[in-house]
């Protein structure tokens, strides 16, 4: 004898035993990840110094912090290192897939190498860049590169586009990965066809390459923009803790941290803090929506 166990039943049988699988990551994201937000945005709303009591300022901090105009730089510089970000590492890491996605010794051993930067620390990365960029003893003694003997993290022209290019040597390598791997997803079949009809390296890279990574595309940009506003050892490091030449480097990643812990101002810190986050989280949800990555389908229907 079957027995047939009804649809609706086996439906909620399947989510049950959805959310218990999931239930210690839901666990640990709400004690590491909502708990402590919740926290600073109650903290935006205090008064403290970070060592006394804390008193009730309700609304001043974001008054304060939305009507201070170096916020809003902070805030400019944060946009202009994510956008310049993306616009060097994104073609640059896209390159590198290419060149490390077919199978071969020396190709593994290039990617290797490449992969280096990001398996180092970024006060380590940081303080190797700030010595090789010293005007007097780094790069620019060396014959024939002396046009590099210039304060460049000392230039307030300069020094954000010098951290912008250090940014960069750090984290192409993770993209470029990424691009690696998708590329090798992608049926050589229709590399096949398409050199069967006569298409050339640069039309099939144009036609099938590109399309067939639009969604490792949309993945890579939204880790690199979102990412771009955490960034802050690294600046923090490459400046000497203020964000100089003046504020030049001051983003709102290290204008928050200036804010509390060298102002000692915790509540407007908070506030910034806060400030980074509904930021964040709505440019990823715009880039989501935009890219249609939230209806995605399989790109290789049909195959």
């Amino acid at each position: 004898m079957t027995v047939t166990v009804p649809t609706s039943t086996r439906t909620r049988r399947g989510g049950g035993s959805g959310l218990l699988m999931a239930a210690p990551a839901l666990l640990l994201f709400g004690l590491f990840g909502l708990v402590p937000l919740v926290g600073v945005v109650a903290l935006s709303l205090a008064r403290w110094d970070g060592l006394g009591s804390v008193g009730w300022a309700g609304l001043a901090n974001w008054g304060s912090v939305l009507t201070d105009g170096a916020t809003w730089q902070a805030l400019w510089l944060t946009v202009k290192v994510m956008a310049v970000s993306w616009l060097v590492q994104t073609p640059i890491a896209l390159a590198l897939g290419v060149f490390q996605a077919p199978r071969g010794r020396m190709r593994a051993l290039f990617a290797v190498l490449f992969f280096l930067p990001l398996l180092l620390s970024a006060v380590a990365i940081g303080l190797t860049w700030q010595a090789l960029l010293d005007p007097s003893f780094g790069i620019g003694a060396t014959p024939g590169l002396h046009w590099l003997a210039q304060p460049l993290l000392g230039s307030p022209d300069l020094a954000l586009y010098t951290v912008i290019f250090v940014i960069a040597w750090q984290f192409v390598p993770f993209h470029a990965l990424l691009y690696q791997a998708g590329i090798r997803q992608i049926p050589t079949a229709l590399y096949e066809a398409a050199a069967l009809d006569g298409a050339g390296p640069l039309a099939r890279f144009r036609h099938i390459t590109l399309p067939q990574l639009k969604y490792t595309m949309v993945t890579s940009s939204t880790l690199m923009l979102v990412g771009s506003l955490t960034y802050f050892d690294l600046i923090f490091v490459l400046s000497g803790g203020t964000g100089g030449p003046g504020t030049a480097t001051r983003v709102l990643p290290l204008s928050m941290y200036i804010t509390g812990f060298q102002a000692h101002d915790m509540g407007r810190a908070s506030a910034v803090a806060t400030l980074l986050v509904v930021f964040g989280l709505g440019l990823s949800l715009l880039t989501t929506r935009l890219s249609g990555f939230t209806r995605m389908d399989s790109r290789q229907e049909g195959m």
